[in-house]
């Protein structure tokens, strides 16, 4: 994120609203047919500028409530994960030596589970999906899967039921239902998953001091 932002500073310094407004184009309409999510929607209503708006506030609310209820639930919520950073901030700039052993280390299988989820929403939320984004998560899907607390017949259910969707060509009214229905129902799973905890345990040297 700050190696894109870094990158566009001259853009965004000389021309922001031109490069803005083309980096997040939301009044880009896609091609009916081409979609494989959402070809059983009527075409006057999947190019509508309204479509759009409403899988867009899907995925900020989805995004969040993960955000407030799972990915930050043992700090008390987004919120309150929020505070405590800007807090933590504050106190960092007001004395002149901070402690490093106030920041703990996050375990990298959770980095790995936000992002996966967070790309996940994206594409339960997209407004097209064609042929090509598929590879967008098809490799994140196994591990997603083995996330939720499903039967494992259940999860390679999904997983081939998934792939079999993006199989047919040219995508119709009931593969495009079908596989936004294997999508939702891997999203309820990742969602009523237990939550991980998020941070590594004490660091070896501190336990020997004990």
């Amino acid at each position: 994120m700050v190696w894109q932002i870094l990158l566009g500073l001259p853009f965004i310094a000389s021309h922001p609203i031109a490069y803005i407004s083309r980096s997040f184009n939301l009044g880009r309409v896609f091609i009916h047919f081409w979609s494989v999510n959402f070809k059983f929607i009527p075409e006057p209503l999947f190019v509508s500028k309204g479509f759009a708006v409403s899988l867009l506030i899907a995925h900020l609310v989805l995004l969040v409530a993960f955000a407030h209820y799972r990915w930050c639930k043992p700090e008390g919520g987004l919120f309150n994960f929020l505070h405590s950073k800007y807090v933590s901030l504050k106190l960092k700039f007001a004395l002149s030596s901070s402690s490093s052993s106030s920041f703990r280390i996050l375990k990298k299988e959770y980095i790995v589970t936000t992002m996966f989820v967070g790309n996940f929403i994206g594409i339960v939320c997209a407004r097209s999906l064609h042929y090509q984004f598929y590879s967008w998560y098809f490799y994140s899907l196994p591990y997603l899967l083995w996330k939720t607390s499903f039967h494992t017949l259940l999860r390679l259910i999904l997983f081939i039921g998934v792939e079999l969707c993006w199989n047919v060509y040219p995508s119709n009214i009931y593969s495009s239902f079908l596989l936004l229905c294997l999508h939702l129902i891997i999203l309820c799973g990742l969602w009523s998953a237990p939550p991980e905890y998020p941070y590594l345990e004490d660091k070896p040297s501190s336990r020997k001091n004990k």
